[in-house]
């Protein structure tokens, strides 16, 4: 798994150069989460969630606070969770997850971005089931074998643990995401590199170089649409 956690170090990088755009895409989540329950995080798991992964960003305090107040204040904006599947150059495959208040506009943005950067948009389940849903986290701090005799202490179990560029890496099933955090929190861990929900690809491709570019290109237009909130895929992209 250690080419796959390089890919989500390098997207997170790239992501960490927009705060801007992250800081927004994160109010967003943090809203709808907050209005789908309780606007606490103490009762409302997918919030607290939510805040998790956006403690690894940075997102700033008052961010959060204005997602949750807007909730709270009974806003009657609503937003739907939309997944889009497509090809992307030598058959290389992408998942689009959209959070939108406006259906009719965000289908055919997607599909223009993939048209005019080599690409396709596929049917549903053309993709998806060459993905797995995944927690990962990162922290350093604990060498691999801590990190397990926590777990197993706690009888959580994970997917593997693995020591990379001086961190511990968890991989997880996605729904596990809770339960690991907290057996690691309870273990002694107080702060994460990575806690996130992520779609890992069963298998990666390595592109050639100008293709790789017209790639990074198709991905780069889908990030950049207002309503995109992750863009995952399979693409080896290298150190």
């Amino acid at each position: 798994m250690g080419r796959k956690w390089n890919n989500i170090k390098e997207k997170k990088a790239s992501k960490d150069a927009s705060t801007s755009r992250i800081y927004a895409r994160f109010g967003k989540e943090i809203y709808v989460a907050a209005k789908q329950g309780e606007p606490d995080p103490e009762s409302n798991r997918a919030l607290k969630v939510v805040l998790e992964r956006a403690k690894t960003y940075s997102v700033p305090k008052a961010i959060i606070d204005r997602a949750i107040d807007k909730a709270k204040g009974g806003s009657d904006e609503t937003f739907s969770d939309l997944r889009y599947e497509g090809f992307g150059p030598n058959g290389s495959m992408i998942i689009v997850d959209a959070l939108t208040n406006n259906v009719n506009r965000t289908a055919p943005e997607v599909r223009a971005a993939f048209n005019k950067n080599g690409g396709n948009m596929g049917v549903s389940g053309s993709v998806a089931y060459m993905f797995d849903p995944t927690a990962v986290f990162g922290l350093e701090g604990k060498t691999s074998d801590e990190v397990l005799e926590i777990l197993m202490e706690a009888d959580v179990d994970v997917r593997d643990i693995l020591d990379e560029d001086g961190a511990v890496i968890v991989y997880a099933d996605a729904e596990q995401f809770h339960a690991v955090q907290e057996a690691l929190k309870n273990g002694g861990v107080n702060e994460f590199t990575v806690a996130e929900l992520t779609m890992l690809p069963q298998n990666e491709v390595t592109l050639t170089e100008d293709v790789q570019a017209q790639f990074e290109k198709l991905i780069d237009a889908l990030e950049d649409l207002d309503d995109v909130q992750q863009v995952y895929h399979n693409v080896d992209l290298g150190e």
